[in-house]
């Protein structure tokens, strides 16, 4: 297993990337923003990927964006193929994201969102810390980005204050990271819970208007 930062020859694994982000996202059922295979083919091209490939086959896959001027980035689009799950690959590409990411823009504040527990644990793990959203970027671009997630409603009805996922934070001025705590299963738990409680919320009221509708 090779995870390197992308480049031109792995621009033909974007419409595969695509497609298993999407078939990923009705999978979960909690909503996966969708990607175009020339935005993930932008990506790869610029050097703001990481990649992961296994004897020539597309394995995993993660990607940098910006905003505010650098002030912020964001490690998004991070996808494992089905034939790779359970291996441990999405904690070494985030890993190894997140270096890159550090090298790349040292002043920058790292975030990302998700509603996946296990992607809440290898965030924390890394040195993340759960935020509100108040504290990543206000760029109205990066949200517009949640427009194709099927919970984009939950965002828009708290005013872009929360949703099912969770804000994550790394600070590389803050002094609480990896060397300074340890995984606290009840917190990520609690988190989850919350949006669960969130989730179920959201589907009686659609179930709701489905049988009122009848």
């Amino acid at each position: 297993m090779k995870v390197v930062i992308a480049n031109m020859s792995h621009i033909k694994f974007a419409e595969i990337i695509c497609d298993t982000i999407k078939e990923s996202a009705k999978v979960r059922g909690t909503g996966i923003a969708e990607r175009t295979s020339e935005y993930i083919t932008k990506k790869i091209s610029t050097g703001d990927a990481i990649i992961a490939i296994h004897k020539s086959e597309f394995a995993g896959f993660c990607y940098i964006e910006t905003w505010d001027n650098k002030e912020f980035v964001v490690n998004s689009g991070l996808i494992v193929h089905p034939n790779y799950r359970n291996q441990g690959l999405a904690k070494i590409i985030k890993r190894q994201i997140l270096e890159y990411s550090k090298e790349k823009y040292p002043a920058a504040k790292i975030f990302g969102i998700t509603t996946g527990l296990a992607v809440l644990k290898i965030n924390y793990e890394l040195g993340y810390q759960p935020v509100t959203f108040s504290e990543l970027t206000m760029d109205e671009a990066f949200w517009d980005g949640c427009k194709t997630c099927n919970n984009y409603d939950v965002l828009i009805r708290t005013n872009k204050k929360m949703c099912l996922c969770t804000g994550m934070l790394y600070d590389p001025n803050h002094d609480k990271n990896i060397k300074q705590h340890k995984y606290n299963s009840k917190v990520l738990s609690r988190l989850k819970k919350i949006k669960q409680t969130l989730f179920l919320k959201k589907k009686k009221k659609q179930h709701g208007k489905s049988s009122t509708s009848i």
